[in-house]
């Protein structure tokens, strides 16, 4: 398993869900799912996308608000620049 604490320098971040990753979910809750199973639910009516557009709109959250409470103390940033906009 990962270990989600370990801190270390990054030039990209990338995050995936994977069949196996739903697996375990699903098992949390109490559910047996084989890897068919799993790969119908995450391509259903385009759930998979979903996913990736929610992570999305979370980590950009996560960002605006961390540069927003540490902005003034991170050297070189300015205040005013082209504005973000979220992922739709």
């Amino acid at each position: 398993m990962i270990d989600l604490k370990k801190k270390c320098w990054r030039e990209k971040v990338t995050a995936e869900i994977t069949m196996t990753h739903i697996q375990q979910i699903a098992e949390e809750l109490g559910a047996n799912m084989s890897a068919a199973e799993v790969a119908k639910f995450f391509n259903h009516d385009g759930r998979a996308q979903i996913v990736w557009t929610y992570m999305m709109q979370a980590a950009e959250q996560y960002i605006k608000s961390s540069l927003e409470t540490k902005g003034a103390a991170l050297p070189g940033v300015s205040q005013s620049g082209n504005p973000v906009t979220m992922i739709h």
